[in-house]
């Protein structure tokens, strides 16, 4: 019999992505299924099917990275985000169903823990990631160990008093450093139909406004970096997810800059923000990792 196989899953508010991982992270198969909405057992059925289609002998565990807050210790799903699961035991649900040992990680979390295996904190101790969607995640690694909290670090406040937050806070990162800041800056300069794909593309043409806009919304990602340094140090903090990869070094230099300005010495020089390297990857390699920690026991 050949090295053992996993299925991860992506589970995400409008897509499920599963697929078939090595240890090395390489993805062997790859399936994709739209996420109902409607109601939890249609939300499982869905689950279930994403995992049976690339289901054989070969399939040693299975691992999910779900957006939403886990209770620590159960791992048991508290409350996903625009997914129709509350106060749920996925993992058993998956026991039950596959006869498999069976993860489940925070979709941040996972991406972060693919990020540092595979990705671009490889050789780190102490790793952030932020990865800027239409809403910003984050995950940390701590002196060689994914932390298993929430770390809802998309809803570090930046701005006291700020923008209203979907979750009813203000000034959060999310409101000032996601997709959805783009979006609006976008439609501020370019009207109604305006999104962060024009406004990325019109800045990468030179248009100077669109190059201030997104360099304040790497400003606002750099405050909450050098807060994030002076709290845990890194060695370097990791920026994906689908806007902050497309935007690239038009936030990200921005953000070192802010960021050099926040953080204690000596961290105010030496402190790395980098962009991530596993991409659209990385949420199914990182949740295919929870499954070899459930697999091994860890």
């Amino acid at each position: 019999m050949g090295a053992p196989l996993v299925i991860g899953l992506d589970v995400g508010g409008t897509k499920i992505l599963s697929g078939v991982v090595d240890r090395e992270g390489q993805v062997l198969a790859r399936h994709e299924v739209h996420s109902p909405g409607d109601s939890q057992a249609d939300l499982l059925a869905a689950l279930d099917s994403a995992v049976e289609t690339l289901l054989d002998d070969r399939i040693s565990g299975i691992g999910y990275g779900v957006p939403g807050n886990l209770e620590r210790g159960t791992r048991r799903l508290l409350r996903a985000t625009n997914l129709p699961l509350e106060n749920f035991d996925l993992a058993a649900h998956g026991r039950a169903r596959f006869g498999v040992p069976v993860g489940v990680e925070n979709d941040a979390n996972v991406a972060a823990l693919a990020e540092w295996r595979l990705g671009a904190g490889r050789g780190a101790t102490s790793v952030v990631m932020l990865t800027l969607g239409t809403g910003v995640g984050g995950g940390i690694v701590l002196d060689g160990r994914l932390f298993r909290g929430w770390a809802e670090l998309g809803h570090i406040v930046v701005q006291e008093g700020g923008p209203p937050c979907v979750c009813g806070g203000r000034g959060h990162l999310e409101v000032l450093a996601s997709g959805h800041a783009a979006d609006a800056a976008a439609r501020e300069l370019y009207g109604t139909d305006a999104d962060a794909h024009l406004l990325i593309g019109k800045a990468k043409a030179g248009d100077a406004g669109a190059q201030a806009a997104l360099a304040r919304i790497g400003e606002s990602l750099g405050v909450a970096v050098g807060s994030l340094v002076n709290i845990f140090d890194p060695d370097l903090t990791v920026v994906g997810g689908g806007f902050g990869t497309a935007a690239g070094e038009l936030v990200l230099e921005p953000a070192r800059e802010a960021a050099r300005r926040e953080a204690l010495p000596p961290a105010d020089e030496t402190l790395r923000i980098v962009p991530a390297e596993l991409g659209a990857e990385a949420g199914l390699v990182g949740a295919a990792l929870v499954a070899f920690e459930a697999l091994d026991g860890v």
